[in-house]
């Protein structure tokens, strides 16, 4: 009883389940497929790893049963970044993570995943889901046997936590930062040196000052890492991953032998966990970010206006001359820039007056 009235409560809206769909998933039935996931994340991590947890469980609960999904966190099966290579041979039928953790594979998968000062969460969901975006990542993730699927955003992120205060330009050079994706690439032309650690090493490397600082998530997640036990100061905003989309990447061949409705509840729970991720978000970094500045007296610092602006203007350099790489980038960067310009006179008419506006500034 309790899943029939959760089924009939995800049949409104963008996420509705076909009704075949939903129909198979009122009946216990057989197990007719036993998948693995595998993650970046570590086990039950907050968010992040409870998030994939979510994802296997809302898809065995909606196929009644017929597809049964094992996780397994970030060193359980495989290390985090072989996730997207355990995926592609079929080893897991399914993974979690982000798209610009492979960057090796095609530096144009970077653009589904997070820009510095692009999209917002709901920009990058208009993009994916209506702007073309998914087909494009579709379209590249099909070289590797692999369909993705957004499933999960964390919003805007934070800037990170530092041993030292940023007041210039100056103090970015020769900063060790774990910052991946685009924004690795922006902070080493500001002189900086990006290191690509996964999120379990990050409080170790920090401590022993292997890396000068490391963003990671907000609130939500660092304060579950602990990570004000290693740093100093805690910077804002996260220019790097202004709402930044985690994927299911799903074995082409092991979808391929799914019939149509269970395919459907696949890539219909991939979207409810799109949506619940970034609800969760919104609701737990306020608190987590009261009980870091309240209980654990983290200082925080904005970055200075002059780091912001060369921080900016080396990321449109950056993305720039990603989006020229081959003509596939070429496509990827196009349609993403046409829909970033297009959701700037948008929300600039909209979301920022109506937040100026409600809040007085």
């Amino acid at each position: 009883m309790q899943r029939r009235t959760f089924i009939r409560g995800l049949g409104t809206g963008s996420l509705a389940l076909g009704a075949g769909a939903a129909g198979v998933s009122h009946a216990k039935g057989k197990t007719e497929h036993k998948w693995r996931m595998v993650t970046t994340w570590p086990k039950n991590f907050p968010g992040l790893g409870t998030g994939a947890e979510k994802l296997a469980e809302l898809i065995e609960t909606l196929s009644g049963g017929r597809i049964r999904v094992r996780v397994f966190g970030a060193n359980e099966l495989v290390p985090p970044f072989e996730v997207f290579d355990t995926v592609a041979r079929g080893t897991a039928q399914i993974g979690h993570g982000a798209a610009y953790y492979w960057k090796g594979k095609s530096e144009a998968a970077q653009f589904f995943s997070a820009v510095p000062f692009g999209l917002t969460a709901q920009e990058m969901n208009g993009w994916l889901y209506h702007g073309g975006g998914l087909e494009l990542w579709t379209e590249l993730y099909d070289r590797f046997g692999l369909i993705p699927a957004p499933a999960g955003n964390t919003g805007v992120q934070m800037g990170g936590w530092f041993n030292k205060e940023i007041d210039s330009l100056e103090d970015l050079k020769g900063l060790k930062m774990r910052i991946p994706g685009l924004g690795g690439e922006v902070l080493k032309r500001a002189g900086g040196t990006p290191v690509n650690l996964a999120g379990n090493e990050l409080f170790i490397a920090l401590q022993n000052n292997t890396i000068d600082a490391t963003e990671w998530v907000g609130p939500y997640n660092d304060l579950a890492f602990g990570l004000y036990k290693a740093a100093k100061y805690y910077y804002y905003p996260g220019w790097h991953e202004p709402g930044t989309t985690l994927e299911a990447m799903i074995n082409k061949d092991a979808f391929a032998e799914l019939s149509e409705d269970l395919q459907a509840i696949v890539l219909n729970a991939c979207k409810v966990v799109n949506q619940d991720m970034l609800a969760e978000y919104t609701v737990r970094n306020p608190n987590a970010l009261k009980t870091l500045l309240s209980e654990h007296k983290v200082e925080l610092r904005r970055f200075p206006d002059d780091v912001i602006e060369r921080l900016r203007a080396l990321s449109e350099e950056v993305v720039a001359e990603i989006g020229a790489r081959d003509a596939f980038s070429k496509r990827v960067y196009a349609s993403f820039r046409s829909f970033l310009e297009q959701a700037r006179r948008w929300g600039g008419l909209t979301e920022l007056t109506y937040l100026q506006v409600r809040d007085g500034t």
